[in-house]
């Protein structure tokens, strides 16, 4: 069996389909921008495959555990009532701005391209058949959950982690669903802080709000 605890940068490799269908998105845009809505329309819907939902389920969802393992770390840092906890747990909007521009539109753990909520909320209800986002994970556009922008505490809030800029990183939806509560030591991630990723071309989809 894999050491699942060994260090690593994410719990699961990308998977090229992903790249894909951020690639489909971007065309999208294009495609909106050009006030092409037949077009757009195919292109989100096609972001919407199945390889996708399958990667973000085995990273949060009930085959998870065949992914990742958590472990007990002695002197780990306990996890905290309401009350000790730092008061503010979301970040601000101006910390998001921060984020951005420190981390880019990037994983920090695995490095997928990802996707601010807002902009995902304004496609839906340019584009709502083809992009779906329904209650239940099943319901939802399988793309825009995977690339779904966070701001992720490394040291987990209700363990004692602030919320200030040191200690938030921007990840996709999975990367931070999938860790839950546990420390990075206890399910064997690297800091996301100690290996900058490269930036890129990538915008996350803003340019649909221009």
């Amino acid at each position: 069996m894999p050491d699942f605890l060994a260090p690593r940068a994410c719990f699961r490799d990308p998977i090229s389909e992903i790249f894909h269908a951020a690639e489909l998105l971007d065309r999208a845009v294009d495609a909106h921008l050009a006030d092409d809505r037949a077009l757009t329309a195919r292109l989100i819907a096609s972001a919407d495959m199945p390889e996708v939902r399958e990667w973000v389920e085995s990273i949060w969802g009930s085959a998870s555990r065949d992914i990742h393992r958590v472990r007990e770390v002695k002197g780990a840092p306990p996890t905290l009532g309401e009350a000790a906890r730092d008061p503010r747990r979301k970040a601000t909007g101006g910390q998001e701005r921060a984020l951005i521009e420190r981390d880019g539109f990037r994983c920090g753990f695995c490095g997928i391209p990802v996707v601010r909520t807002e902009i995902r909320q304004a496609m839906h209800r340019e584009y709502p058949r083809a992009l779906p986002w329904g209650r239940r994970n099943a319901e939802q556009h399988a793309a825009f959950q995977c690339l779904w922008m966070q701001f992720d505490h490394v040291l987990p809030h209700s363990r004692g982690g602030r919320t200030d800029l040191d200690n938030l990183v921007v990840t996709c939806g999975p990367c931070n669903y999938g860790r839950s509560e546990a420390t990075l030591e206890e399910v064997g991630l690297v800091d996301p802080r100690t290996r900058p990723l490269p930036r890129s071309g990538w915008d996350g989809l803003e340019r649909f709000l221009s």
